[in-house]
């Protein structure tokens, strides 16, 4: 008999291939997303392994202080080791040859023009010396090596970016002061460059106006020789510097750590990109339910005829489980195809905007395949897992009923009861997570809320469709008279499936509702502590992250019609509490006008106070945790300075959001314990105009004065205000692009529910269109019967997204931000487009219905 479930499987999966269709779609484009990052986020490693694995030497040496390969910009120079550890390492034992290196990341390279030549995607710009291991990974494609000050080579991705030639003028602007040189020469990556910019000296220009120093490198490139591991190598040159004195890594230690920092950005965005597609596929299994259940509906005289001539219903439920495994291997198979077609393109995209990644390097790992097909499959039989079991139980005498008989009353009455339990217990789970104390707490307080008020809309959705749809349709539908009323008896005819198809569109729009109203909120939270406690004018940092250097402070320093400037440095100290409580931490050092720039509320002393000799500032949550009042002495020890003891002479409250529990010392207090050379330089310049001086004129006057320095950007308040709003928009913007995969595929259900509604409806339209309904009417009707779907979806996820949003609000507020706003644009805007959304989607079930012969539709059956 299984040959028989199994042939009659095939059979109904091909009879109705063009209802299965829409479904099979959204299998694919859940599974396409899921391969598609899989192939993306494997490819990028790929690539950065390759150009980790070419780049290190047999082995480094580099400075015991230094981290894997990164930079101490906050000093504006990397850590360095002098020049006689290369003739020490030369002498070690299997040592082919020993070279030293320089590199800094700590560096802004401009043309003529001043344009920033750097890397948009935050990738970083680097400084280096030619030398033979820069040979590995790099070949001179035209010009020759840099051979004086005067000479730069630049790479070639860069090159081509910005339209760079061999003779243009190049300005490298560093803390030891420009270097102005000439492109004699561009070197191609021979592996895939992601998107640094890269700039090369010869070795003495480097050492000087890299690093200031002419008998200095930053690391020691080594290489060994025939025969010797470089585990042994490693040893050896141990023995001869010390092993303990530097840190010593072999080309694969150097590849791990690397590729440990990478790694950990690259699993970020894989995991928020799988969790979009967890969402899809949530929206997916809606669609699929329905297809099945309406298929199931539709089939119940011929399912009762099978049952009828001795099929059991094991057997019944097993076909229909095997027509869901085949739309699943389909849609799966095609959505692995269609997922390194996505890669492709996300490779192109970031090609654009300035990543650099080859199709040589495309990565499908066997893995993949296999994870979205299984993934895919899984989901389509555990979705039409209830429809099957439901067409199990159909009994012999349905081949004697109409098809598509009503539902079970009393399945609905305890669905609607759980459902109103589940959405009970979710909204006093929201409500204890506003009431939260403590964010951490009232975190888990708003994620058990938020599934359960999910899940609770989605069971009890048919019973809000027959109340809400009535409501919708008194607005949207009565004016359209007899068309209208129909479309809503429609929309009111089967509430689960009405229900069902609603609740993938709320869903996606739920998320949308619930982040536009956390952005909004944070915007406006952030734009009043700004009001309330930035009295400075003018803000100056640079977007990468680049300190201010100190010929661009003196700059600032010296325009003109500024009543002062502030800088702003951060000092890593280990801090001890008069309870003899440790910990690491970071202390703000400032000019006293700090006191002035930002109005900090006080909880003890004068914010000025703090400023004086052997006098610091603690934040009241800190003060309090660990009882400390006026006149406390703290234990402070400056990392690469010295250890003294300051006086607490003031007790910021962390109330509000703005630097909040910061730790201040003056400038001066910073320098008297922190050598010159491990002093951080300022990562913000504030500046504020002279009383009577115009904004207008001021404001220029800075600008002019960083024209020089374009890695820095200069704003006022409004502009701040500004680029917090945009920062946040693009965030958004680039969430509700993700979340568009899972409302396509929300609309996909809309278009399939109304396609196998019409083929149910068959005989019914026919008898419509003979009595004299119009074409024009019945798509129409069909039309509207879709909107008012779509805006009880939207009508649903906005309501719960704005609670959602609401709620973690609640939560940001004892984070300090305590302004909620609701987006009501946003809001209004999006569901007027769910209008437009439903209208699209009957497009073709509309024009479907209008084709359909009217005396076939009443012979039908």
């Amino acid at each position: 008999m299984s040959n028989t479930v199994l042939k009659t499987s095939r059979r109904n999966f091909v009879a109705h291939k063009g209802r299965m269709a829409l479904s099979a779609v959204a299998v694919l484009l859940s599974v396409a997303f899921v391969c598609g990052t899989l192939v993306f986020t494997d490819t990028m490693n790929t690539t950065f392994d390759k150009l980790f694995a070419v780049t290190n030497s047999d082995v480094t040496v580099s400075p015991k202080s230094a981290e894997s390969g990164e930079e101490t910009p906050d000093r504006g120079k990397p850590e360095m080791l002098a020049g006689s550890v290369v003739e020490q390492v030369k002498k070690a034992e299997g040592v082919k040859s020993a070279e030293g290196g320089v590199v800094s990341m700590a560096v802004t390279v401009v043309n003529a023009k001043n344009e920033n030549m750097g890397s948009t995607t935050g990738a970083p710009t680097i400084a280096g010396n030619w030398s033979d291991n820069e040979l590995k990974s790099m070949k001179i494609t035209s010009g020759q090596a840099p051979r004086g000050p005067t000479e730069v080579m630049v790479d070639a991705d860069t090159a081509k970016k910005h339209g760079l030639a061999l003779g243009d003028e190049l300005r490298t602007i560093a803390i030891t002061g420009d270097i102005r040189a000439r492109i004699t020469g561009i070197a191609a990556f021979t592996v895939t460059n992601p998107g640094a910019a890269v700039v090369y000296f010869d070795t003495a220009t480097a050492q000087k106006s890299l690093l200031g120093s002419p008998d200095s490198f930053t690391h020691v490139n080594v290489t060994a020789k025939d025969g010797v591991s470089d585990e042994q190598l490693k040893a050896n040159i141990g023995r001869a510097v010390g092993a303990d004195a530097y840190k010593l890594q072999t080309a694969k230690e150097a590849a791990d750590a690397n590729r440990k920092d990478v790694g950990a950005f690259l699993n970020v965005m894989k995991y928020v990109m799988l969790g979009f597609a967890g969402i899809a596929f949530l929206v997916g299994i809606f669609l699929i339910f329905n297809t099945f259940s309406m298929l199931v509906a539709q089939r119940t005289r011929e399912i009762g005829l099978m049952r009828a001539i001795g099929a059991d219903s094991g057997q019944v439920l097993k076909s229909v489980v095997v027509e869901a495994f085949l739309l699943g291997v389909v849609g799966s198979v095609l959505g692995v195809g269609a997922g390194v077609g996505l890669a492709v393109g996300l490779m192109a995209l970031m090609g654009q905007m300035g990543m650099h990644l080859s199709t040589d390097d495309l990565t499908v790992a066997w893995t993949t395949p296999v994870v979205g097909i299984v993934l895919g499959v899984i989901v389509t039989v555990v979705s039409a897992f209830v429809p099957a079991r439901r067409a199990g139980k159909v009994s012999p005498m349905a081949a004697l009923r109409e098809s598509g008989g009503p539902g079970d009353k009393k399945a609905g009455r305890v669905r609607a009861v759980l459902g109103l339990v589940l959405t009970g217990i979710g909204a006093a789970s929201l409500y204890l997570a506003g009431a939260a104390e403590k964010a951490s707490a009232g975190s888990l307080w708003l994620g058990l809320g938020v599934v359960l008020t999910l899940i609770g809309f989605i069971v009890i959705g048919p019973l809000l469709a027959a109340g809400v749809v009535r409501v919708l349709s008194g607005v949207v539908l009565r004016p359209f008279g007899s068309v209208g009323r129909l479309a809503e008896r429609n929309a009111l005819r089967n509430p689960r499936r009405t229900g069902a198809t609603a609740a993938a569109l709320m869903i996606g729009l739920a998320l949308v509702a619930c982040l536009s109203v956390v952005g909004s909120s944070m915007v406006a939270s952030a734009t009043e502590e700004l009001d309330k406690s930035v009295g400075a004018d003018y803000i100056v940092a640079s977007e990468s992250g680049q300190p201010v250097l100190p010929q661009a402070e003196q700059a600032l320093r010296a325009t003109a019609g500024l009543d002062h400037v502030t800088a702003y440095r951060q000092l890593e100290v280990r801090l001890t509490a008069p309870d003899g409580t440790t910990e690491e931490t970071d202390l703000g050092a400032t000019d006293p006008t700090y006191a002035k720039d930002i109005r900090r509320k006080m909880t003890a002393g004068e914010h000025a106070a703090a400023y004086g000799d052997g006098s610091m500032s603690v934040g009241s949550l800190y003060a309090t945790k660990h009882a400390i009042k006026l006149g406390d002495e703290m234990t402070v020890a400056f990392t690469g300075g010295k250890t003294v003891k300051l006086k607490v002479t003031a007790i910021t409250s962390d109330e509000g959001n703005l630097d909040k529990g910061m730790k201040y010392i003056s400038t001066e207090t910073a320098r008297a314990n922190v050598p010159a050379d491990r002093m951080p330089l300022p990562f913000m310049m504030l500046a504020t105009a002279k009383d009577g001086q115009s904004d207008a004129a001021a404001y220029k006057s800075v600008k002019a004065a960083m024209g020089e320095y374009p890695q820095y950007v200069v704003r006022n308040q409004a502009d701040y205000k500004q680029a917090l709003k945009d920062q946040v928009g693009q965030l958004l913007n680039m969430v509700y692009g993700l979340l568009g995969l899972a409302i396509i595929v929300a609309v996909l259900g809309v278009v399939n529910t109304l396609a196998l509604s019409v083929v149910e409806r068959t005989r019914e339209i026919g008898l419509m269109r003979a009595i004299g309904l119009s074409r024009r009417q019945l798509r129409r009707m069909i039309r509207l019967e879709s909107v008012v779907i779509a805006l009880f979806g939207a009508l649903l996820g906005l309501g719960l997204g704005m609670g959602w949003g609401a709620t973690a609000q609640q939560l940001l507020a004892l984070e300090g931000l305590k302004v909620l706003e609701i987006p009501w644009p946003t809001i209004i805007g999006v569901f007027a487009a769910s209008a437009f959304v439903g209208l699209f989607a009957a497009l073709v079930p509309a024009f479907r219905a209008g084709r359909m012969n009217v005396l076939n539709a009443i012979a039908s059956e």
